[in-house]
């Protein structure tokens, strides 16, 4: 099967701060793959969901690299620039507040696939039935404020589906969740991706929502992709330091492992004043002095498996 989504050496930086926030990402995605970003905070992942779907923040530009995505469209069909629909971290901050739930997803049909009126109304009921709000036809007339977290991360995956998306892209989606609404979220998201078809992008730092949703995982570190693998692979034999840290930070489940979860070492560094060679070798305990001389290439672990490691823990 072709790459849906290709990127390749995509290079996203602050010209007034001369700051690379994304620095030569490469990756592809299938139709009807999930692929997963995993790192901690301030990594890049978020950015390069909004350089996929080409809503880079004021300020910040593409400096080169390319994203590539096929349209999917059945043969003899009229090509169409495919579409991409996003899930944000905080739903409620996301919705406009001023604006009834009815408004925001009949807007979204509008603009999406001509629909008005009663047409809207009733594909708008549809779709907030599909993701499992109850009461449909009352809840249409509520504000964001008047429903839950939860609630308000269904209407905006209601509100994705609205543009019948070929790739939908998921950034912390179960962030703000309690672990039960997470559980529903998450089963959601996997029965619409089998239903549809499309490819899902999702971000997250929770290996184990990784784990659930994702084909294949990759690893992110100041801007950087450190690591990629089919994710069953990535945890049972993670072969980059940093990956191998994010995997030991994991709770165990093994009543015979009582180990706490071990903390990775300092903090992500600032991307203004990045550590020379590869940016994890301050806090690597493989560190050695080549690894503050030049960034590795990447190293072939498996058929699939890549790692950019001067000293990968799995051989």
């Amino acid at each position: 099967m072709s790459d849906f989504l290709t990127v390749r050496d995509l290079v996203v930086e602050v010209p007034a701060r001369n700051i690379k926030i994304l620095d030569g990402i490469s990756f592809s995605l299938e139709s009807g793959q999930t692929l997963g970003l995993v790192g901690e905070s301030g990594c890049g992942k978020s950015m390069t969901c909004y350089a996929v779907a080409s809503m880079l923040p004021r300020g910040i530009t593409r400096a080169s690299g390319s994203v590539t995505i096929q349209n999917s469209a059945p043969t003899g069909v009229t090509a169409k620039a495919p579409k991409i629909a996003m899930i944000f971290q905080d739903p409620t901050s996301s919705l406009n507040p001023v604006h009834t739930i009815g408004y925001y997803l009949e807007s979204a049909l509008h603009r999406h696939q001509g629909l008005k009126g009663s047409d809207a109304r009733l594909e708008a009921m549809r779709l907030l039935e599909r993701v499992g709000i109850d009461r449909a036809r009352s809840r249409m007339r509520a504000y964001p404020h008047q429903f839950s977290g939860g609630m308000n991360q269904r209407v905006m995956i209601a509100h994705a589906l609205a543009a019948k998306p070929q790739l939908l892209i998921a950034d912390e989606p179960t962030t703000a969740l309690d672990v039960t609404m997470q559980a529903q979220i998450l089963h959601l998201l996997e029965e619409l991706k089998a239903e549809t078809g499309m490819a899902l992008m999702i971000v997250s730092h929770d290996l184990g929502v990784i784990a659930r949703l994702a084909d294949k995982a990759a690893v992110m570190y100041c801007g950087k992709i450190i690591e990629t693998a089919p994710v069953g692979e990535l945890l049972q034999r993670p072969a980059h330091p940093y990956a191998r840290a994010l995997v030991d930070c994991m709770p165990s489940i093994d009543p015979n492992d009582l180990e706490p979860p071990a903390p990775i070492p300092g903090s992500v560094p600032l991307l203004d004043s990045l550590p020379p060679g590869c940016h994890f070798h301050p806090r690597c305990p493989r560190a050695s002095a080549e690894c503050s001389v030049g960034f590795p290439v990447p190293a072939t672990i498996g058929p699939v498996h890549e790692a950019s490691c001067y000293h990968p823990v799995a051989a």
